[in-house]
């Protein structure tokens, strides 16, 4: 049915198709997945579904989100090309497609010392999902550095969306609407600075020792707690490790020996093992320590 509906010269639609690839964590996951190659492709996939009764999710590059063994909705991926060339020098504004990834970006900012772009190092994820989600570390959020967005919306109209000081807060924008697709953005930097290079590879370097960055896991599991100058009050993983739960395997799920924030696939773990993982950890963190956790990977 999605194939015929979706009959478009920039739409790849696949049936049932192993999404294990398509997610960080590469968990067991089946699912209908729409790869769309351009704006005029996008704006035919959420209209047509939309006009179908067809619900849809958009689907990054799985950094944040759990797949379910078998996902009722069809996920929407954006393929967009673009010209690299864009790369070659730094420039004041660039104006990049939300397919395109953090490690370039980050790549580029090492290269010519871009200041703000450091904040978002080490992060895998698209720039459409980094955005979305307001991805971050200790260094700062990717809010802050972006300028405006354009979406399609569910009924295939363009929107562009102009960033002001409320557009994000922690983990999360508080502009996409249910059912729109962010498809392009435009970014910032805060000048040309020669020390970015050296501030990069040593957070690099303290993710490398700290987290377990070469397993499979979404990230971190768990929110911080913040107070109402978002200076944070309660670390999740801390807690967890106070807890003596680091290394806790339930099938070949595990709390990370490394970063007891993290779970790491150490086989054929499925969705509902990692459910079964964040249900027992909330309930415990909750009973020790009377704090309410909550979740900033997606399901």
């Amino acid at each position: 049915m999605l194939e015929k509906l979706l009959n478009h010269p920039d739409i790849v639609v696949e049936i049932d198709k192993d999404l294990k690839k398509y997610s960080t964590m590469r968990l067991d996951a089946r699912g209908d997945l729409i790869t769309v190659k351009s704006v005029e492709g996008l704006k035919f996939a959420t209209k047509t579904l939309t006009q179908n009764k067809i619900d849809y999710r958009v689907l990054g590059w799985g950094a944040n989100i759990l797949l379910p063994t078998k996902a009722e909705l069809p996920y929407i991926q954006l393929d967009f090309d673009f010209d690299r060339g864009v790369f070659e020098a730094p420039r004041d504004e660039y104006i990049l497609p939300a397919s395109v990834s953090l490690a370039t970006l980050t790549s580029h900012a090492n290269k010519f010392g871009l200041k703000g772009w450091e904040v978002f190092t080490g992060i895998p994820a698209s720039l459409g999902g980094a955005i979305f989600m307001n991805a971050g570390t200790n260094l700062g959020e990717i809010g802050t550095i972006i300028k405006d967005v354009k979406l399609i919306t569910k009924n295939g109209e363009e929107k562009s969306v102009i960033i002001e000081k409320g557009s994000f807060s922690y983990r999360h924008n508080h502009f996409v609407d249910k059912g729109d697709v962010i498809y392009q953005a435009r970014l910032i930097h805060f000048g040309i600075d020669a020390a970015i290079s050296k501030k990069i590879k040593e957070y690099l370097d303290m993710r490398t020792r700290t987290q377990p960055l070469k397993e499979w896991t979404c990230g971190c599991i768990f929110q911080n707690h913040h107070d109402n100058l978002r200076d944070v009050t309660c670390r999740a993983g801390l807690f967890i490790d106070i807890m003596g739960l680091k290394g806790l395997t339930i099938k070949n799920l595990q709390i990370s020996p490394k970063h007891a924030n993290f779970m790491e696939n150490r086989g054929e773990s499925s969705y509902e093992d990692v459910m079964e993982m964040i249900t027992v950890l909330q309930k415990e963190l909750k009973l020790q320590f009377g704090v309410s956790f909550e979740t900033e990977v997606e399901y």
